[in-house]
């Protein structure tokens, strides 16, 4: 047995070693279509016991833990870059395909589970733990694909991600009892506790998303790096006390984070790259986790039945579902299409897969195995085609291209006056004007223009061309204005 520190340090260069090659493996993500949790699935699979890797790991209970650190983590990134006014277009609609259509997606993939040779208790199960999609496989696509999606489209998938883990986490709760207990589920009680882990996880996530945003404005720390560490605490802290109070930690930290991330935050601009990269090395370090704890050699078991369900989820159940429960809101067909067809699994059916193994059902480690082999289907197809089917369907919204610059204000307290950002379009009438001839108002002013690689000073003379990126600084009573010339701002 190896001594320490020896053993540490092992630990730690392999760690080391397999975040490397997750995030190298990364850049193959755009060339191949793949998305990028699949990757970090397979080189976790590589390294594990029946890979070249070799590393020896079937521990479900710190492979649980850690997955639910690393989601809650990226649902709290994800909160915190989501903007309210796009939140409250579609927060009907995603509500109801996180909470009927997760019921009606788990019964109907039962059916087919039970056809193609399932027990009914093993397809209702099966049926509850793929039931939900995604938010790490969802926002790693959308938002690491590099696809400027139309924002209701994004919003919703992001929403519906966000929010739908309590329905599908109870029924498989209800249904593994179900599996140890046959008959003991009382089948009234379900909709009961799906409605008490929302209300719960809400009642928690606002609390503390308004607290503490209160405390966030009116600390005053030693450095500015403690602010994220604050704002992590109140993001852990959301988590644990809706799950321990019988609510949904999910959802509470989701609505934390949106709160914190649609008010003023001190040091905004350095407190977002932190959760964002705690966002990342979460995503990599799950997936990575979970690729360990497969064994491939019996994934050959389970092929055709994970297969039937894979298709079946892929081309029938998600896309009948999202139809018939987008229908009262006029959504256009394209885009209830492409909703149906972007109902991405990841972690989050692997980790539930776990909780049967935990309790100790019968024939609990081949539905985990079955749950992997769909979970891996569906991130190839529909996974490998969101680019192509968003392409197809033109639900691109034409966004400008990103910045090469960012120019941003880091403040302890939130200051009077904005940083905007515009990319400047020949259509614009601003083009071809020279900065000093610009009708700005009084207390505004051009600050930087980046053309191409050049950072420019906007010094009398400097003509505005199509393709530039203009920084200025505004106030807020100014916006329309300020709008009415440039068009809407860039998002940083």
């Amino acid at each position: 047995m190896t001594q320490e520190p020896q053993a540490t340090a092992l630990l730690l260069a392999t760690c080391g070693f397999l975040l490397c090659v997750s995030v190298l493996f990364s850049r193959a993500s755009q060339q191949t279509g793949l998305p990028i949790a699949l990757l970090f699935l397979l080189v976790g699979m590589l390294a594990g016991s029946e890979g070249i890797g070799g590393i020896e790991f079937d521990n479900y209970q710190l492979a649980f833990r850690l997955g639910t650190l690393a989601l809650a983590l990226i649902l709290y990134d994800g909160g915190l870059n989501t903007p309210l006014t796009a939140l409250r277009r579609v927060a009907a609609p995603a509500g109801i395909l996180a909470t009927a259509g997760v019921a009606a997606i788990a019964g109907l993939t039962a059916v087919g589970g039970h056809a193609l040779g399932l027990s009914w208790r093993e397809a209702l199960l099966v049926g509850a733990v793929v039931s939900s999609t995604d938010a790490a496989a969802v926002f790693s696509v959308l938002r690491g694909s590099g696809l400027h999606l139309k924002r209701r489209v994004g919003v919703t998938l992001e929403v519906e991600s966000g929010i739908n883990d309590p329905a599908a986490i109870i029924l498989t709760t209800v249904l593994t009892q179900n599996l140890l207990l046959p008959d003991g589920a009382v089948g009234w009680r379900i909709p009961l506790e799906i409605l008490l882990q929302i209300v719960m996880g809400i009642g928690v996530g606002l609390g503390l998303g308004y607290g503490g945003r209160e405390l966030l404005t009116r600390l005053s720390l030693l450095a500015g790096g403690l602010y994220p560490v604050m704002s992590l605490a109140i993001g852990l802290l959301s988590f644990g006390a809706a799950t321990l109070l019988g609510g949904s930690g999910f959802l509470a930290i989701y609505l934390t984070g949106l709160i914190l991330g649609n008010g003023p935050l001190p040091y905004r601009t350095g407190l977002l790259r932190v959760h964002d990269a705690l966002a990342w090395l979460s995503q990599v370090a799950m997936f990575l986790i979970l690729g360990l704890l497969v064994f491939p050699s019996r994934l050959l078991d389970v092929a055709a039945v994970g297969l039937g369900i894979s298709l079946l989820l892929a081309f029938l159940v998600r896309p009948l579902v999202v139809v018939v429960s987008l229908l009262p809101f006029r959504y256009p067909i394209k885009e209830v299409l492409y909703i149906g067809w972007v109902g991405l699994r990841g972690a989050v059916p692997i980790i539930l897969a776990t909780f049967p193994v935990l309790m100790g059902a019968p024939g609990a480690e081949r539905l985990f195995d079955l749950v992997f082999f769909i979970v891996v289907a569906s991130a190839i197809v529909p996974g490998a085609t969101v680019a192509w089917v968003t392409r197809k369907l033109g639900l691109q919204s034409k966004e400008p291209p990103a910045p090469q610059a960012v120019l941003a204000i880091e403040s302890r307290q939130p200051l009077h006056g904005e940083l905007m950002s515009f990319y400047i379009d020949e259509a614009l009438v601003v083009t071809g004007m020279p900065v000093e001839e610009l009708p700005l108002p009084e207390e505004s002013a051009v600050t930087l223009i980046v053309r191409n690689n050049r950072l420019l000073p906007p010094t009398p003379g400097t003509f505005l061309e199509p393709g530039d990126h203009v920084h200025l600084i505004a106030q807020p009573e100014d916006r329309g204005f300020i709008q009415l010339m440039f068009g809407r701002p860039e998002e940083e």
